[in-house]
Formats: C-alpha cells, structure tokens, sequence
C-alpha cells in the first residue's frame, strides 16, 4: 500500500514552510500548570501545544494521568491562546472522548503502535465517528519498520487522510547515550518507503535528558524532518512524569532560536559530479563483494570436501577487530564498521551454507 492520496497536515495561521513544532508537558498535571505552560509557550510562538491526558507507565503505582478532567483544561487553552492542542490515544474510549472535546490533532504512543489489535481499535474508533483529525504514529518500541507502516496503514483503511509518523527511538536492554537508541536508518527507510509521508522527531524521549534535545533536534531537521515534538513543562524539574527530559519555555525558545532550517529549495546541480562519483564509488563496492562472495564460495566448497564447519569464530574474530581498527583509523565509526562486517559475514555464511546442502 503505497498511501499516495495523503492530505498535508497543515493548521490556519501555522507556517507551512517552517518545521511544525509540536510542545508542551509530558503529561497534564493540574489546570494551573497546563496554562501556566501554554501561556509561556504561546508567547514565544508555539500554535500547538501537546499535553499527555492518559498516562502508559512501565510498572504500576506511577502517575498515570490525569484522565477525562484534563480535556478541559486543552479546551481552555484553547480559549485562552488560540493555540491547536493535541494529546495520547491509546483505546477507543480515549479518541472518543479526545474528539468531543474538540483536540486538533492525535497521536499514538510507542507501545500502542507495537499492537495491531489497540491499533485497529482506534482505526475504527475513528471510523466509526467519522472523523477527519490528523495523527501521529509514534514508531513501536522495537525497531520493526513494517510493524510501524503497518499501523499507519490501519489509519488509513479507516479514511483517515492527514497521518504523519513520530521518530522517538527504539528500546534497547542495558546503558546507553540515548534513552531510546536512534538507528536513523529506520525513519530514513520509511521516507523512501513513504516519500509524501511527514515525519515528525521526538527528541526528548529519543535522548532522555533535557541537554540532548538542542542536537537531537538539529539532526533531525539536518535529515530533512518535517517538524519536532518537544516536551516542555514550566517546572520541569518538579514535573510528575519524566522530568529529565523536559525544558522550560524559555529554554525551548532558545533551542528553536539557534536551530539552522537548511534550504530544501537550494539547486542541487552543483552535486552532479559528486553524485556521479558516489554511483561509480558504489558500482565498485558492489563488484568487490561479488568477488569477495566468489571466493567465499571456493572456500566453502574446500571446507565441505575437508569436513571442515563453516563457521570459524576465531577467524571472525580477528577480521573484526583488525578491519574495525582500521576503519576507525579512516575516521569511520566502529559500530558502522561492525554492521557492515556482520551482513558481510552473513551473507557468506549464507552462501557457505548453502554449497554444503547440495549434493
């Protein structure tokens, strides 16, 4: 399904041709905070404010929102700002109630869009109520790109026309930068996979701490992403939902002051050459695996004539670590190396494999 009829998600009085800027607090707390944070963002030119009505946690006993009292206090954003507001759904009696409450614009968290059965729920909660609202799909937890169209497509299906995805990261065991591993690759696949499809970068839950949003944001934009969703409390430090992450108004208006918009615009005939250089540059690495997989295949054939496995992990070994050293020293970086070593090592393993099933 290629979703070619997609509609813009554009909004009156919101410039079309600047990064759309999504911000407001992890989760609604208490009215006073809700509008004491959409009144400062307001004033330094934020239209849509964002504000988590209903809360997934990980464990039970943490706050899990504020429930149905909260879309009252986006109406009176609403009134009070004119700014589009926009919140979490994730059943259908959330979409129900977000709707008659009169939100602009929905989004699906991580979690939600991991299960195609929450997922084609809200697909016809929204069917059902005919409703012509833009939303949001965050990426699932896991790095499953399918999984992630596959939940857009469900929209779809259900007549909705203005989708868009969110980039926050992927879920990784163990310590990380990152609170949520990037993998660029992912949401950079699903633009050439979705070319009309808008895609949105979620850089506090991507980096977990407040001083990765200013680069996280920067990269995102630097990639060509259409916009950012940014979480921002007017205390964040005493917020009851991931307070590490989230800035002040005042601290997100200097992150969007001192961002750089690259001109999409900009003639590009000037990278002919280079261009042509990279495809023959890519011609030759193509034909280098090629021999590199031919003579693969000649050692599988020795070893499967000698009775010899084919995996030989202290060769691996040796060939990792002294083509990563060098790539490093070429001012590549190691986990780069190591991806491309590993599908290297695969394919011949493949392709060792398979000599020896044949008779």
């Amino acid at each position: 399904m290629t979703m070619t009829d997609l509609q813009p998600i554009v909004f009156e009085g919101v410039d079309a041709n600047a990064p759309m800027v999504i911000a407001g607090p992890c989760s609604a707390e208490t009215r006073e905070q809700v509008l004491d944070t959409a009144r400062q963002l307001a004033a330094n030119g934020i239209k849509i404010f964002r504000a988590g009505i209903w809360k997934p946690r990980t464990k039970p006993g943490g706050f899990e929102g504020v429930g149905a009292e909260g879309l009252e206090w986006l109406k009176e954003v609403k009134a009070e700002t004119g700014m589009y507001t926009s919140t979490e759904v994730a059943t259908r009696q959330h979409v129900e109630a977000a709707l008659a409450a009169g939100v602009d614009l929905l989004w699906i968290g991580a979690r939600t869009s991991a299960n195609p059965f929450a997922m084609q729920e809200i697909a016809d909660a929204l069917a059902d109520a005919g409703a012509d609202v833009p939303v949001l799909v965050k990426n699932p937890v896991n790095p499953d790109l399918e999984l992630w169209i596959g939940a857009m497509e469900r929209l779809y299906n259900a007549g909705i026309r203005r989708i868009g995805a969110i980039h926050r990261g992927f879920s990784a065991y163990g310590k990380h930068l990152y609170r949520n591993l990037p993998q660029w690759h992912i949401p950079i696949e699903l633009r050439r996979r979705l070319p009309n499809i808008p895609i949105v970068c979620d850089p506090s839950h991507i980096g977990g701490k407040r001083e990765l949003v200013a680069p996280l944001s920067q990269q995102a934009l630097d990639m060509g992403f259409d916009g950012l969703i940014v979480e921002s409390h007017c205390e964040p430090d005493c917020a009851w939902s991931d307070k590490a992450q989230q800035v002040s108004p005042d601290v997100l208006n200097f992150i969007l002051n001192t961002l750089v918009i690259r001109d999409a615009k900009t003639s590009t005939e000037s990278l002919t050459l280079l261009r042509q250089q990279i495809d023959q540059i890519d011609n030759e690495i193509l034909e280098s695996l090629n021999k590199r997989m031919r003579v693969s295949r000649e050692i599988g054939q020795y070893k499967k004539e000698h009775r010899i496995p084919v995996l030989q992990a202290g060769r691996y070994d040796s060939i990792m670590k002294s083509r990563v050293k060098l790539a490093v020293e070429m001012g590549m970086s190691a986990e780069f190396m190591t991806s491309v070593l590993s599908a290297i090592h695969e394919e011949s393993v493949r392709q060792q494999i398979d000599i020896f099933n044949r008779r």
